[in-house]
């Protein structure tokens, strides 16, 4: 398994994993005792188990998995630059290195391991390590994802009880079978294995007292734990199936040299393996290196990493080791185990060449079928579902899929080669993309708006737009400022030419705003703000330019936030804010809505500060005071706030499509066996809402209701206005008409806001206005009723009660 930066755990700002560095001999030796001893410990229980699992899926001997496993802990644990780094086996080469034993042997494996060191202690000494971070994640990610089902669907055979083939689509096509005739004692232990590995570290989750017992327990690595019941249950069942077959280490293979012939006859395609080796081992273990430094907020050197890297495989090559790269599993675990210096590698190196020597007899007891199943878990790990996620959201996916195809069905060379000339033409593609829209207005002239680089590509493009302008029409042509080349000038000027020859009046307009944002695909999108700042103020975090996006942190994306507003927005409404502070508050409205992270109440209600006095909570309850063991006086309390202090002259109470507290609610939450939890008391608050859906359901003008959730989430905002009635303040004002309840309802899906009709009972949509100016035909948009910072109607709503 990898580590890589998107996906790794960061430690927030002021919170680490590790322990400070400790300072004197008596600080180092504290240390050593307190800290990086329990957590070589751990880090050992892990890599022994999964060494010896790669060294299986790969084909070598197993011997070769200890051997790359201490090697990676005493030589890259001593000389590596990021200090709590631990490497070992390396999961992302277990299929170019099966390839390398299948096609050419043992022994040369071994060679294309010591050449690959030697190169990566060569790039490391000319400092090109940072280069390596270059490479598009999308080929990364899919490299990885293209190794990790190949190891699922090769080590699945051998939990059936067969053996894997030399290929993925050999293994593919023989998998049927397999299925169909399955070894029973090996399909059993598999599945015991895979049991343990998915469901031990969710122990912590069951209920009670035996949670925490299970979160007790769940600190021991599941891999161990695996491995040892697998194991156990062998033994006790006296199942005849394969085992470990670890050889004695006197016939341990260290590395001889292939026949001359071999060499010479195929030393092209060697070349391309070392290079291959080299390559992919230094980019797992420098973006591991990264994360690492990231979580425990320390400064690594990544030049001293790639030469400690390449020293392990040198080393391990020598030994007769599998490639040694850093990775996920172990560093992880180092981390959070408390590790405070590089000692800890050290030792866990130490743990497994003990281990290698002493306890080989127990070693040989362990089923084969149990360390396919711990890789197969690793493999399916590293399709890794946030990383999709990720790609897909900077339209990457195309490199992602081609990578992960290449990499099953051609090799790992191969499909990195595949992925990384997609990455090019997609770039060259989105380089030469550009918009054209014409725009035709009320008075028969025309408007061309172009958006992204006019290259030669675009001029196909540019003229059918130019093409359907009628001939002596009006024509401004705005160009946005981007790239223009020769062959897209000439054919806009071109058609300049002829068109003002037939009668026509061409205005060519540059207009480059400075918070104009140019997304992935060419399309311009216009910022809120003046200046250099191109997000506008409602941008998720996920789509803000100016949040590092590679960053997993939330606190870390926080302050991003907070920085990005002190930067861009303050200056703008810090006098607004300055006379609010001066006046104090003068709401008019008391908005009451859930507490869902996608509901924006200041986006869909145009407001600002000093707008809205605001109430949120889970579910949009307004809790009853007649409601028997559910009662909350914190939103009566800011209800009576907002009507007697502040003189509200509105209250409005905001529901939203898939709400999930109305989905607990119709999933019986409330009524669960056992102590009521905080949410389950709170939502009690929602069982009126429950016995009005089947009194009297509310409903929508002109459409049904997409489901009994969005029916129970319109029905249960008019509930939580009648229970508003329940407040003497607010019926008093009620009765006076100084205050005015307004029912409303957000659907994120279409971003339609809907109000409660007095009269009918039924929600409608509301409409934007119109500018009397405003073509709405021609240009084919619409103008919001009032925009940021508007203070015309303060009412979010025009419906009401």
């Amino acid at each position: 398994m990898t580590l890589d930066v998107s996906s790794a755990p960061i430690a927030s700002d002021t919170t680490d994993h590790a322990p400070p560095p400790p300072g004197g001999a008596h600080g180092r030796a504290r240390a050593l005792l307190a800290h990086d001893l329990p957590a070589s410990l751990a880090v050992f229980l892990i890599a022994v188990p999964f060494s010896l699992g790669i060294a299986l899926a790969t084909g070598a001997p197993l011997t070769a998995g200890l051997v790359a496993a201490a090697t990676g802990g005493l030589v890259a644990g001593f000389l590596g630059g990021t200090h709590l780094q631990v490497s070992g086996p390396s999961a992302a080469l277990t299929v170019v290195t099966a390839g390398v034993i299948a096609q050419y042997g043992w022994p040369t494996a071994c060679l294309v391991t010591v050449a690959a060191g030697l190169l990566q202690l060569l790039l490391g000494s000319l400092r090109v390590a940072r280069a390596a971070l270059a490479v598009s994640p999308a080929v990364v990610h899919g490299m990885l994802a293209g190794v990790g089902v190949t190891i699922a669907v090769a080590q699945l055979h051998v939990i059936l009880g067969g053996t894997p083939h030399s290929s993925a689509l050999a293994d593919l096509r023989s998998l049927p079978g397999e299925l169909a005739g399955p070894h029973p004692p090996a399909l059993l232990v598999g599945l015991v294995a895979l049991a343990v590995l998915y469901g031990w570290p969710r122990l912590g989750r069951l209920p009670g007292s035996a949670g925490r017992v299970g979160a007790r327990l769940g600190r021991l690595p599941a891999a161990l734990v695996a491995v040892a019941a697998a194991t156990a249950l062998s033994l006790l069942a006296e199942l005849r199936l394969a085992r470990v077959e670890l050889p004695v280490w006197e016939h341990h293979r260290f590395l001889s040299l292939p026949s001359p012939a071999l060499l010479s006859d195929h030393w092209s395609a060697l070349l391309g393996l070392v290079l291959t080796v080299a390559a992919v081992a230094g980019v797992e273990s420098l973006l591991s290196s990264v994360a690492v430094d990231r979580m425990t907020r320390r400064s690594g050197d990544l030049d001293r990493e790639l030469r400690a890297q390449g020293a392990s495989n040198l080393v391990s090559g020598l030994l007769g080791g599998l490639p040694v790269a850093g990775g996920a599993v172990r560093s992880t675990a180092n981390v959070q185990a408390g590790a405070a210096t590089r000692m800890s590698a050290v030792l866990h190196g130490c743990w497994v060449l003990v281990a290698a020597l002493a306890l080989t007899a127990g070693l040989r007891r362990i089923p084969l079928a149990a360390l396919a199943a711990l890789v197969l878990v690793v493999g399916v790990q590293m399709v890794s579902f946030a990383h999709i996620r990720r790609v897909h959201r900077h339209r990457e996916f195309p490199v992602y899929l081609a990578t992960v195809l290449g990499v099953v069905l051609l090799g790992v060379p191969l499909g990195v080669v595949l992925g990384g000339s997609v990455a090019v033409l997609l770039a060259l593609y989105r380089l030469t993309r550009a918009h054209v829209d014409l725009l035709a207005g009320a008075d028969g002239s025309y408007t061309v708006r172009t958006h992204g680089p006019l290259t030669f590509a675009a001029v196909p493009k540019l003229s059918r737009a130019l093409g359907r302008i009628p001939a002596g029409a009006r024509v401004t042509v705005h160009h946005d400022g981007s790239f223009l080349d020769h062959a897209a000038y000439e054919a806009l000027h071109a058609w300049r030419t002829g068109h003002q020859g037939s009668g026509g009046q061409v205005a060519m307009l540059t207009e480059r705003r400075p918070d104009d944002v140019l997304d992935p695909d060419g399309t311009v999108r216009a910022g809120s703000s003046p200046g250099p700042h191109r997000c506008r103020a409602w941008t998720p975090w996920v789509g803000h330019h100016c949040i590092e996006q590679n960053e997993d942190d939330p606190h870390v994306r926080l302050l991003d936030g907070v920085r990005g507003f002190q930067q861009h927005t303050a200056p703008l409404v810090r006098q607004e804010l300055a006379r609010l502070a001066r006046d104090g508050q003068t709401p008019s409205q008391l908005f009451v809505a859930c507490a869902d992270s996608r509901m924006v109440t200041s986006m869909i209600t145009s407001s600002g500060p000093g707008d809205l006095f605001t109430v949120r909570n889970v579910g949009n309850l307004v809790p009853a005071p007649y409601e028997p063991g559910a009662a909350d006086d914190s939103v009566a309390a800011a209800v009576q706030y907002a009507v007697e202090v502040l003189e509200v002259a509105s209250i409005t109470v905001c529901g939203h499509s898939g709400c999930g507290a109305m989905k607990a609610l119709l999933d019986g939450v409330t009524e669960a066996s056992g102590p009521p939890t905080a949410l389950a008391r709170w939502l009690r608050n929602g069982r009126s809402s429950l016995d009005r859906l089947r009194r009297a359901p509310a409903g929508f003008e002109g459409r049904p209701a997409a489901d009994v959730v969005e029916q129970l989430c319109v029905t249960n905002v008019v509930q939580q206005l009648d229970q508003l009635m329940a407040n003497p303040a607010v019926e008093r004002r009620v009765a006076d008409g100084s205050l005015r309840l307004v029912g409303m309802y957000f659907d994120f899906a279409t971003a339609q806001a809907y109000v409660l009709d007095a009269g009918t009972g039924r929600f409608a949509p509301v409409h934007a206005r119109v500018e009397p100016e405003q073509d709405l035909a021609a240009h084919r948009r619409v103008t919001p009723a009032a925009g940021p910072g508007r203070r015309g109607s303060r009412s979010p709503a025009s419906g009401g009660r």
